[in-house]
């Protein structure tokens, strides 16, 4: 068995790099990390492999967890166990709580309606003191922060109406709503950011 017929993100491929240099810092304490919308599971084998001191838990919706799991079984690394079935829209337990949440690009795929869903759900998912980092475009006062993030949120609108790039503002003022301190908001490569929220 091998990877070469499971699905692949070139985009993960091309910001792993970077999202750990940030993880390395912001998930240096924790734990249990929880990963929300792991997809293809290519973040989830490089953060695995090179945060060893972490489990990391992927998850994602029923449709993605067969190849989810193929990925994440050919990694046979201890400290990353079978990927959860998780819907957002859907209660989410587990026996334990986590110290650290990571999601990436999910936010402008859902409706706004199932982001605040999301933040509702993290209070009752994580420890007392919590880290949480989210990766994905970010708009600052309802404007794009390059040509290239305009012409990405339209072909999401063209996909579903509901879809599209999160107003920072917003996000942060949910995120407090329900616990979680901005801390840093970092650049990333290709017009993204990376948001590190805090709990505790």
């Amino acid at each position: 068995m091998d990877n070469t017929d499971l699905p692949y993100s070139q985009a993960c491929e091309n910001n792993k790099g970077p999202i750990l240099t940030v993880l390395h810092q912001a998930f240096a304490n924790c734990e249990q990390v929880l990963e929300i919308g792991s997809g293809t599971g290519q973040h989830a084998v490089h953060f695995a492999t090179h945060l060893p001191h972490l489990t990391w838990q992927a998850s994602d919706q029923r449709q993605y967890l067969h190849d989810l799991a193929r990925r994440l079984q050919l990694a046979n690394r201890a400290n990353l166990p079978a990927p959860q079935q998780f819907d957002v829209t859907e209660p989410f337990t587990m026996a334990q709580k986590f110290d650290g949440i990571f999601s990436a690009n999910t936010l402008h795929i859902m409706p706004w309606a199932v982001v605040e869903q999301l933040f509702a759900q993290l209070p009752s998912l994580t420890k007392h003191a919590a880290t949480l980092c989210l990766y994905g475009p970010f708009n600052y006062g309802g404007n794009y922060t390059s040509d290239s993030n305009a012409r990405f949120d339209a072909t999401l609108k063209q996909r579903d109406a509901a879809m599209g790039i999160r107003d920072i503002e917003a996000v942060t003022l949910l995120a407090q709503q329900h616990g979680f301190t901005l801390l840093r908001d970092l650049a990333m490569p290709a017009n993204n950011r990376l948001l590190w929220f805090k709990t505790g």
